[in-house]
């Protein structure tokens, strides 16, 4: 299935309810390329800004995303790398602020107000975790300081209140590319039963709002929940971000179902797994994505379309000032 970026309206309207329930052809095991995916909707955005800079109204400024890195912690560095690179392919300026693991919160706060103000700016991505109890402790201060129309990660309160509305901006970036790989199987999510294990507010939640946007039936399950083997099971769609390698065990997995695995952790062999037990979950699902190079590619590409939205608000703005 091809993903048409531009007209990502047509995943939500009545042309698109046609049948329900999971069609399912006996086959199993066939990987969702994350990679793939992430390399379409790249390339449709390189092609946006492309023609947005042609426009004199920009000025032939290109997309700024800035990074805050507080400490050095070896993985948030690896990430960021990741996105910077991504951002480098398709032509958006991206910008590093490293801060010192010593940075109080009111220091944090006084570099992003002055991001705020910084026309250059389009995106504002404070790399998490943060580093210090202090710092955690102001961590939701820290995040609503972003202003709303830079808040490219979408976890501003006015940002995730406008998915709740059915009215979306920018949007929380894993959610939306679990959304483009469910998309990418061809499956017609209208009525399609999903569970959704782990209920954290950057992806449970928000991935929660995304299916029933798509007129899933949602099920969400969190460390409360009893039995979780028999809601897993029934299932037809199953997303899990729990970040606990092997919860969910493979011969849970109803047969045809689609399985889509957020999680990325990595055993004291160094190897990356992730929260299904993949090989045995493969045998029994229709879709599944791999840990690495399923769920990561396409969240970094929803950063770099969550940038370009805000810069094309921003131009729009300034063209109309």
């Amino acid at each position: 299935m091809q993903l048409n970026y531009q007209d990502i309206k047509r995943y939500y309207s009545p042309s698109n309810y046609g049948p329900r329930g999971l069609p399912d052809d006996g086959v199993r095991g066939r990987l969702i390329d994350g990679k793939a995916i992430s390399a379409e909707v790249r390339s449709i955005i390189k092609a946006d800004i492309e023609q947005r800079r042609a426009d004199p109204t920009t000025g032939g400024r290109a997309p700024g995303l800035v990074v805050v890195l507080v400490g050095s912690d070896p993985a948030s560095k690896v990430y960021i790398k990741q996105k910077q690179k991504a951002c480098q392919e398709v032509g958006i300026k991206s910008t590093l602020i490293e801060m010192p693991e010593a940075t109080s919160p009111a220091e944090l706060l006084a570099t992003i107000k002055g991001l705020n103000e910084d026309e250059a700016c389009d995106g504002i991505l404070v790399q998490l975790p943060l580093p210090t109890q202090q710092l955690q402790e102001e961590q939701l201060a820290i995040l609503e300081t972003i202003r709303t129309d830079n808040d490219v990660d979408g976890f501003h309160p006015f940002n995730l209140g406008r998915l709740v509305t059915r009215e979306p901006n920018l949007r929380p970036c894993t959610p939306f590319g679990v959304m483009h790989l469910l998309w990418s199987t061809g499956v017609n999510p209208y009525g399609l039963r999903c569970v959704v294990v782990g209920a954290s507010n950057h992806v449970g939640r928000p991935m929660m709002l995304e299916l029933l946007l798509n007129g899933a039936s949602v099920q969400i399950v969190h460390r409360f929940t009893q039995d979780l083997e028999a809601v897993v099971r029934d299932a037809e769609c199953l997303i899990v971000a729990c970040g606990k390698p092997g919860l969910v065990k493979g011969d849970w997995v109803r047969p045809g179902a689609i399985v889509i695995d957020v999680g990325i952790n990595r055993l004291e062999s160094g190897k990356l797994v992730g929260d299904v037990d993949f090989e045995t979950a493969r045998q029994r699902a229709s879709w599944i994505t791999p840990v690495p190079g399923g769920v990561g590619p396409v969240t970094v590409a929803m950063l770099l379309r969550n940038t370009v939205t805000a810069y094309s608000t921003h131009t729009n703005r300034g063209a109309a000032a």
